[in-house]
């Protein structure tokens, strides 16, 4: 009898808890059990907000742009997509200025140049419309926030890569886009780490790859031809990586030169995958898009600290927010391939 009633309290306490829980929990989570939210972070299918890229047809801007139309889907607001397609800046600020025009609820920008798009993205701002930059920055635009690589420690990633292949002792090489920000950091942040942390180590040239595979590989085939005992390569961007590996199989080098690339689009993972290119550094790139949205949403609708009204200099979203890289060898290079 006694266990019969314990039994009896036992089970009248564990569905008093339940119903606790549907009532504090499920039932307030936002959630209206079809799992759509029904308040909370959501928006209105008429707000569009653009993201404006460059040389808009590469594979690298894929998927940063899913992760634009991933945050999209989540606060039920549309998305639109325009871009220089050279790398161009004019034609980029003519796109910039085209968009601003439109008054979208926000905008996301890749800056091709560090300085030259300033003025226009002064125009947004004017306009009222929140701006973000992602993966290129341009420091003193006034945009709200960043969303991208810690290009600096990039850089110093790379370097400590290519110095433990080569144990610490050679000749090495850079071919980088000297005119744009991101570019600019992942040289600087390599090229410091060489002098401070590898002695045996020096750098004989950086070279202008203009963001094309064949203009890289050029610049690739010219420092061999000047320095024929050239011991490896770093390339800050994938089309680097790309014409400096054609280079290798060119000079039928591949065997003898390290090679450091960045980002994962298919040519770069190939090489990496057949030995071509030894690493890669693959950039948090669906992070940019995703965490770019959610920043010009909380701007467009005040959800940030301090309000719009408070003054002071404080930063109403985070300045920067690092999407993070990771070392792509062959061990773990199949991980990397779209699915």
């Amino acid at each position: 009898m006694k266990k019969s009633l314990l039994l009896f309290v036992y089970g009248l306490l564990t569905l008093s808890f339940l119903l606790f829980l549907w009532q504090y929990g499920i039932r307030n989570s936002g959630e209206d059990g079809l799992g759509k939210p029904s308040d909370g972070l959501v928006g209105d299918v008429e707000e569009q907000y653009v993201m404006v890229t460059f040389q808009s047809n590469i594979d690298y801007w894929r998927p940063v742009m899913k992760g634009f139309e991933d945050a999209a889907a989540k606060l039920n607001v549309a998305v639109d997509f325009r871009g220089a397609t050279q790398y161009d800046p004019i034609e980029q600020i003519t796109v910039l200025e085209q968009v601003i025009a439109r008054k979208p609820a926000g905008i996301a920008v890749t800056a091709i140049d560090p300085e030259k798009l300033n003025e226009a993205i002064g125009k947004a701002a004017k306009a009222g419309i929140p701006l973000v930059l992602f993966d290129s920055g341009a420091e003193g635009s006034g945009a709200q926030s960043f969303v991208g690589t810690d290009n600096y420690r990039a850089g110093a990633v790379a370097a400590r890569e290519l110095a433990r292949r080569l144990s610490g002792r050679g000749t090495v090489a850079v071919i980088t886009q000297p005119n744009q920000l991101n570019h600019r950091q992942r040289t600087e942040g390599f090229q410091d780490t060489i002098a401070k942390e590898f002695p045996g180590l020096s750098i004989v040239e950086v070279a202008d790859g203009k963001g094309t595979i064949d203009a890289s590989r050029q610049a690739a085939e010219d420092i061999v031809a000047r320095h024929p005992e050239l011991d490896g390569f770093f390339a800050t961007q994938a089309n680097g990586g790309v014409g400096i590996g054609q280079a290798m199989k060119k000079l039928k080098l591949p065997s003898r030169k390290i090679v450091i690339g960045f980002d994962t689009d298919k040519g770069t993972l190939d090489m990496v995958k057949d030995g071509t290119i030894d690493a890669t550094l693959a950039q948090g790139t669906w992070n940019m898009g995703y965490w770019s949205l959610l920043g010009l949403f909380h701007l467009r609708h005040g959800i940030v600290q301090p309000s719009s009204e408070e003054k002071g200099g404080v930063h109403p979203l985070p300045p920067f927010i690092d999407t993070g890289i990771t070392n792509v060898t062959q061990d773990n290079v199949e991980l990397f391939y779209a699915r």
